[in-house]
């Protein structure tokens, strides 16, 4: 398989076929990333080429009779729905041809990737099997968003999920505590429950900033021009988030960034997730939290 560098998929696609359709990202200017470091362009697209012989090297690990349990694929890299809707609609149609059970297409999007395609097209890449991306919004929070070069606002957010939501995408979000700075958690997770309560995500995904000296939050943080959350507010954070959420959704926290995995739906679970965020924000010190951070070698 042409698989460049470390492979990331969020936790919910782990019985999904990995399909590489890029590398890197189009973007790689967010202060805080450091997940495509290790790979030594930016961006780069797959050939048709490489995807077919792909497709036919997965194939030949199921049996014929069997092809039936590939029935979701997930293409990787940082953002595969930015390609143009003409090249994805190709890449459907090679999944189709050697995994002819395969009902739905997903991967990870930028907010802006939309943006790039019409109503039409995404009318088009949803009847052919486009559904459930995964979006890193990391937060509703302006200022946090300008600080670390997203590139799009709290508005982009509303209008493009919309825009998905009308053409039949489903979507997952992507949120990361701790990205508003020290002090500034709990104004941003409001935030970002006034973003999510306008849309319909399948999920809310809980994710915690972790900086690495390699990152260019880290040398804002040296020049004195950014404070990180401490653990236990980032937890305190999260839970001014589910307090805020208003819609019916999934809820997690499953990542390795999260030293406690938490998962339940909205709302009829939102007393089991408040409690056990209670528990670790009273129970927990700031120092076994802030080891578990320093000890994770990459998320």
């Amino acid at each position: 398989m042409h698989y460049t560098g470390t492979v990331w998929r969020p936790p919910y696609e782990t019985s999904s076929l990995l399909l590489e359709v890029t590398a890197g990202c189009t973007h790689h200017k967010c202060k805080f990333c450091t997940l495509y470091d290790d790979i030594p362009f930016q961006f780069r697209m797959s050939s048709l080429e490489d995807i077919e012989a792909d497709l036919i090297e997965a194939r030949g690990q199921f049996p014929l009779w069997n092809n039936y349990k590939v029935e979701r694929t997930f293409l990787t890299g940082a953002n595969p729905f930015v390609l143009k809707a003409e090249w994805l609609l190709k890449i459907a149609e090679l999944i189709k041809k050697y995994f002819c059970k395969n009902k739905t297409i997903g991967c990870f999007s930028r907010i802006t990737d939309i943006t790039l395609k019409t109503d039409l097209e995404l009318e088009q890449l949803r009847k052919a099997g486009y559904d459930g991306l995964t979006i890193g919004i990391e937060t509703g929070d302006n200022e946090a968003l300008k600080f670390m070069n997203k590139g799009y606002l709290s508005k982009d957010i509303t209008e493009q999920c919309m825009r998905l939501e009308r053409a039949g995408i489903s979507y997952s979000f992507f949120y990361l505590a701790g990205i508003s700075g020290k002090g500034h958690g709990e104004e941003g997770a409001r935030a970002t429950a006034k973003i999510c309560n306008q849309l319909h995500p399948k999920l809310v995904g809980a994710n915690m900033l972790t900086i690495y000296p390699q990152s260019e939050l880290y040398k804002e943080i040296r020049k004195g021009n950014w404070k990180a959350e401490e653990e236990i507010e980032k937890y305190k954070e999260i839970r001014t988030l589910v307090k805020e959420l208003r819609i019916a959704t999934a809820f997690g926290a499953l990542g390795a960034s999260n030293a406690v995995p938490i998962w339940g739906r909205l709302p009829e679970d939102t007393e089991k997730i408040l409690s056990i965020l209670e528990k670790i924000i009273n129970n927990v010190s700031e120092e076994e939290l802030e080891k578990y951070r320093k000890n994770l070698p990459h998320l």
